[in-house]
């Protein structure tokens, strides 16, 4: 089922759709989690049209069948920040977020889970929750985008399941100084609000879930931690549609501080707290690099993007910090560290695409829910 790859209008080499093909081998660094938010009758005309979007593979709910649409060394436009469209594959799964207990099948974990451990092997990528991401993980590009992000699979996505399918299960570490976000999906049922959009304060019906609530203090009845990307300077939501204040199966986190049965650990610049106790743990102990800041106030990207002096062929990017930042004594966690580069594909022809690589540096880190970007010259990594 190939997605449409032509052009229209009146500009004839930028009036295009609705992916880009490539001359060279790409380095393809992460494999994005998507549902369509739709059945899989409507995918043939969505993904056949020019002016539509696109991604690589689409997995069907009942049987688990699997359909590509576009070459996984081609850029499909399927994650809203085209950094990470330049160095991924996107994987659709038929269904709908908060319904996804019903569509999301044993079929079509064991069918995505074998597809993704051999893109994973074939292109060399970690399996782990810095290089699979949930569409829910991609930062937004710029202060205006990261309110509109999108929140596929949700928390009724199994990653526990998913992983363990993949040979990677999430295993606990001795005197871990992190934390790897693991509740029981069999019977943790957080309560959610909006799966009904006719009453979106109801309660959702009670069904296993990946996500903990992030509080700003050890006890349920204190609030929801602030995302001020997404809400501004008011409280995340329960809705299933907000992830402003979760961390989800398998993401790592640094621990800030531990009281009782509560886990503190560093999220959006401020410490968040969730319910971890010992006779029913939510989270299991980590090993791995962390970064820590070296001044404060340090700024925050949703791009690893080159500084400007590298353009010399393609138009300059602005480097544009995200609403957030970080400060002095809070840590973070590492999951990959990369030099800026552009990919400048503004025409339909591959032969005028130009790649910019500069020498800037950037830690991939465990912000919040979603992954983000730092300039390590701004942090000093803990091993």
């Amino acid at each position: 089922m190939p997605a449409a790859h032509r052009r229209f209008g009146k500009k004839k080499h930028r009036d295009y759709g609705n992916h880009d093909r490539l001359s060279r081998t790409r380095s393809v660094d992460y494999i994005v989690i998507h549902d369509t938010e739709g059945t899989y009758r409507g995918i043939p005309s969505l993904v056949r049209n020019p002016k539509y979007v696109s991604w690589h593979y689409t997995i069907r709910s009942r049987d688990g069948h699997v359909a590509q649409h576009v070459a996984t060394n081609d850029i499909a436009w399927h994650a809203g920040n085209w950094d990470v469209n330049t160095r991924s594959i996107g994987i659709e799964h038929e269904g709908y977020l908060a319904k996804g207990g019903t569509w999301y099948t044993e079929a079509m974990y064991r069918a995505s889970a074998r597809l993704v451990k051999f893109l994973a092997a074939k292109h060399r990528i970690p399996l782990d929750r810095a290089h699979i991401l949930g569409h829910d993980n991609v930062p937004g590009t710029t202060p205006a985008t990261v309110a509109g992000m999108h929140e596929d699979p949700g928390p009724y996505w199994d990653w526990a399941h998913y992983f363990h399918l993949m040979d990677r299960p999430f295993r606990a570490a001795e005197n871990g100084e992190s934390v790897i976000i693991r509740p029981s999906y069999a019977t943790h049922r957080p309560r959610f609000t909006g799966c009904d959009t006719a009453k979106p304060a109801k309660a959702c019906p009670p069904h296993g879930a990946s996500a903990v609530w992030l509080h700003t203090a050890p006890k349920a009845s204190a609030p929801l931690v602030k995302d001020v990307g997404k809400h501004g300077n008011k409280a995340a939501t329960h809705s299933v549609y907000d992830h402003g204040a979760r961390a989800s199966t398998g993401q790592r986190y640094a621990v800030a501080e531990r009281r009782d049965d509560w886990t503190a650990i560093w999220y959006l610049g401020q410490k968040a707290w969730f319910h971890n106790p010992a006779s029913a743990p939510t989270a299991i102990p980590a090993k791995g690099p962390l970064v820590t800041p070296r001044k404060d106030n340090v700024k925050v990207y949703g791009r690893a993007y080159p500084e400007r002096s590298a353009y010399k062929l393609a138009a300059h990017q602005p480097l544009r910090p995200l609403q957030y930042t970080i400060g002095t004594g809070q840590t973070y966690t590492l999951g990959d560290t990369v030099t800026g580069s552009y990919y400048a594909a503004n025409a339909f022809k591959p032969s005028r695409h130009v790649t910019t690589t500069g020498r800037l540096r950037y830690h991939q880190i465990q912000l919040g829910h979603r992954v983000m970007f730092v300039m390590a010259r701004d942090m000093r990594v803990l091993h």
